[in-house]
């Protein structure tokens, strides 16, 4: 607990001060001579943070991190005189993906310094950012890739800013529908880029969340407000981001312009401190960024109207006046994120909505889990975190079956296949839980509560709830 981990810097000598989301105190990893106690508070950067929900650190300049044991064996490492270990050599995927990220992005052009006018305007055009101005793409550091005829976004390293990754981004149209299918390097969940963050200075104390790179472009431009891009848009919030979000006492998250990014938003206030926190509720007059940029709107005067993330106990209508007409407005979304596979659940239940529980029941081997499995994995392809607890049959099992589900093909009869699926198959935002039979209910709880703040999870499923308590308990224990 938080008390906890207080107590033993206290005990163990080293000064720390209380931040938003995390503890903030001198780092173990950056002075020379490690037998030597801990500089004075007043002298000490502190670059090393502890985040108040887990435990795990990050130390921002050196880039070292881990969890509470691990901070805990550095302590005691540096009483015995031995030197903390230094950020250990990239693993052999990262390694392979940062040297496919450096040829991408040699190959590259800025955006700006297209030979053809026309080619450049054509370009801007396609993905709508043809009033981002050549001098914001520039300080971006934008590019564009003409054998795939995609967007190039760097990450670059907080620390020595040299190139870890980078995302690609390229439109495609299905009749009049448009489409942006973006794919990075690394993989989705290693890819930890804040887009932006080498443009904040150590002064700004104001910031504008994003949920899209272009946005964070739209924004910046419009406002010259310090504006970052989530790497995996209002999805999930990785913890281990929060380190960099502590310099700032004034947060607006404006993350898109559907209900689903305004519960995520919600859900990202209260990671971050809900008391600095205010959220752009989206609406007709109050597009994305990029979308409120082309539409030629104010959109400093769309920041100025957020609305503060933290209310009062006690509220009267005309508070939550704005919050009723959007439900009003968008009631389709408000019903839920709608099943593609299954039109007809769609009718019985409208949509899977955050904070309700559907029970399905029925004899063994009705097809429960088949049925369940499907239904998770259609919610999960669109978006929707999702954390499973397979209490009766192991995961190997009901991750084959899912990825059966997922290639709509037996990938038995075509091995050759097997990797190409697995590649997509992992980029989904999906979770296990590595229980298996009976379990203490309480130890369920708390795993659950950690995954929904480490990986922003809004649907668990439990398959089922007669192996996970136990024959004894459930005509007794509701």
């Amino acid at each position: 607990s938080i008390t906890e981990i207080r107590q033993y810097l206290r005990a163990q000598g080293i000064p720390f001060h209380d931040g938003y989301s995390c503890l903030h105190t001198p780092s173990l990893f950056t002075n020379g001579r490690e037998d030597q106690p801990l500089p004075p508070a007043a002298s000490a950067p502190y670059t090393l943070f502890i985040d108040k929900t887990t435990g795990s650190f990050l130390c921002t300049a050196t880039l070292a991190e881990g969890t509470w044991q691990d901070f805990q064996a550095n302590v005691e490492l540096r009483h015995r005189g031995v030197p903390a270990p230094s950020s250990e050599e990239p693993e052999e995927d990262t390694r392979r993906a940062r040297e496919d990220a450096r040829c991408i992005w040699d190959r590259a052009l800025p955006l700006w310094e297209l030979l053809d006018e026309d080619e450049t305007s054509k370009t801007k055009a396609m993905f709508g950012i043809s009033l981002v101005t050549d001098a914001t793409l520039k300080r971006f550091g934008v590019r564009y890739l003409r054998a795939a005829k995609s967007l190039v976004f760097p990450w670059f390293s907080p620390r020595d800013a040299t190139l870890k990754g980078l995302k690609l981004m390229r439109v495609e149209k299905k009749g009049d529908a448009i489409t942006y299918v973006e794919e990075t390097l690394p993989r989705f969940d290693s890819y930890r880029n804040l887009f932006g963050l080498p443009l904040v200075g150590r002064r700004d104390t104001e910031l504008v969340l994003t949920g899209w790179e272009l946005d964070a472009l739209a924004l910046h431009q419009a406002t010259g407000v310090a504006s970052l891009a989530l790497p995996r848009g209002a999805t999930c919030l990785p913890p281990v981001l929060l380190p960099y979000l502590e310099q700032f006492k004034r947060i607006t998250l404006w993350l898109g312009e559907d209900l689903r990014s305004w519960e995520a938003a919600k859900l990202f206030a209260r990671k971050l401190s809900l008391k600095r926190c205010s959220l752009v509720r989206p609406g007709n007059l109050q597009p994305r960024p990029l979308e409120a940029l082309n539409q030629g709107l104010n959109l400093t005067k769309i920041l100025r109207a957020a609305l503060p993330a933290s209310h009062k106990s006690i509220v009267s209508f005309r508070q939550l006046r704005e919050e009723v007409f959007g439900e009003l407005v968008n009631s389709e979304q408000v019903a839920g994120v709608k099943w593609a596979r299954f039109p007809e659940l769609n009718k019985l239940l409208k949509g899977h909505r955050r904070g309700e529980l559907t029970v399905f029941t029925g004899p063994t081997g009705s097809g429960k889990t088949t049925f369940i499995s499907e239904y998770a994995l259609d919610l999960c392809m669109q978006g929707v975190c999702t954390l499973w607890g397979s209490f009766e049959i192991n995961n190997v099992r009901l991750a084959k079956i899912m990825l059966t589900q997922f290639a709509t093909q037996r990938l038995e009869d075509q091995l050759e296949l097997y990797d190409e699926w697995a590649d997509r198959f992992e980029d989904l935002p999906l979770y296990f839980m590595t229980f298996h039979g009976q379990q203490n209910i309480k130890t369920v709880i708390d795993t659950m509560q950690h995954a929904v703040y480490m990986y922003d999870i809004t649907h668990v499923v439990v398959d089922n709830l007669q192996f996970m308590m136990g024959h004894e308990h459930l005509s007794v224990d509701r």
